[in-house]
């Protein structure tokens, strides 16, 4: 059984949660210097909106990320040692007073987390073609004024302290919660080539109208190589609930923290999601690897490990105690989800 909460308000402020309680932080902020986020961060400090509009850019991100540099403070408060953050953080281009140039957030955000002692471990590229035509900005043809066209973000990682040790019970849920040989090929690969999903939620004046929402991949990805089953795991920049849900899929408990009151209630009604939806990325995560061990030589396939829990074949050792479990229920109480798990039989695939 896993708990999923939303709350909403500030996660500068995290009060709700115990000191050392969050195995794992995974979370995509608003983006300093991304014009849709100006009225957010100016709400919380009104020097931004002025720092704009005087033409001093350079001000103004510097205070965004002290916004920012709180909050991950506080995520550190509740973090336990030897637990993981991973952000997801794209780099910004802008013109202020004429002048157009990068302002690099992933850089900021690594410095800070360096200030606070944490491990930098290497980060990947999630690259997100653009569909455009024009694979620039600037002059054109005309050398000496053109921009390369961004189309990647960056998914920073981090961890409190060294490694983590698992013993006991434990060491069993770690087990179970390993990941398919071919996964770990794909997901711990430095560039990730993910489609976006769509930003647009509402034509209301009173909630913005895009989400900028990762897609379900990037958080179901990190969740699952970074946590074991029944962890617990924080979004304090919440959004939509795309982490809350992957951690209902993925067997561990979530919490995520929303500012804006009325994505929060989004968040909590895209968690109310049909069980059979939420069962097919089980199904399909099952099958792909059938899949991939269909095409393997006879001769690699008599080299192949049994899964006993699931009666198949697997490509490690590591993963002869894979145990994938799928959602049996799910019970809305207020601000909390409850889900209830079952084994899944290969027979439902």
């Amino acid at each position: 059984m896993t708990t999923h909460q939303i709350f909403s308000g500030n996660s500068s402020n995290l009060s709700m949660l115990a000191d050392k309680s969050i195995d794992l932080i995974v979370t995509s902020p608003p983006y300093p210097m991304i014009e849709m986020w100006d009225i957010l961060f100016s709400g919380q400090n009104p020097d931004i909106g002025t720092a704009l509009a005087s033409g001093n850019g350079r001000d103004a991100f510097d205070k965004m990320h002290e916004i920012l540099n709180k909050i991950w403070e506080e995520c550190d408060r509740v973090l336990k040692n030897n637990g993981f953050i991973c952000i997801n953080i794209g780099d910004a281009t802008r013109t202020v007073n004429n002048q157009f140039q990068l302002y690099s957030n992933h850089t900021r955000i690594i410095n800070k987390f360096v200030e606070m002692g944490y491990c930098v471990l290497p980060d990947i590229h999630w690259r997100k073609q653009s569909n455009a035509p024009n694979k620039f900005m600037g002059s054109g043809m005309y050398p000496a004024g053109a921009y390369v066209t961004y189309e990647h973000e960056y998914i920073l990682i981090f961890r409190k302290g060294g490694k983590r040790i698992f013993t006991g019970n434990g060491k069993k849920l770690r087990q179970k919660s390993a990941f398919f040989w071919e996964e770990q090929n794909i997901w711990f690969s430095d560039l990730w080539e993910i489609k976006g999903t769509s930003q647009i939620i509402a034509k209301d004046k009173g909630i913005r109208n895009r989400s900028a929402s990762f897609p379900f991949e990037i958080p179901y990805r990190l969740v699952n190589m970074y946590s074991a089953e029944g962890d617990t795991v924080l979004d304090p920049f919440a959004g939509l609930g795309t982490t809350n849900i992957a951690c209902m899929v993925a067997n561990r408990n979530s919490v995520g923290i929303e500012i804006d009151l009325k994505i929060a209630e989004l968040a909590l009604e895209n968690m109310n999601a049909d069980i059979n939806d939420l069962n097919s990325i089980i199904r399909h995560r099952i099958e792909k690897h059938l899949n991939f061990i269909g095409t393997l030589s006879d001769e690699k396939k008599a080299k192949c490990y049994f899964n006993v829990p699931h009666g198949f074949y697997v490509k490690t050792k590591q993963e002869t105690a894979i145990e994938i479990e799928q959602i049996a229920g799910i019970i809305k109480d207020d601000n909390k989800y409850i889900c209830q798990y079952e084994k899944y039989r290969l027979s439902e695939c």
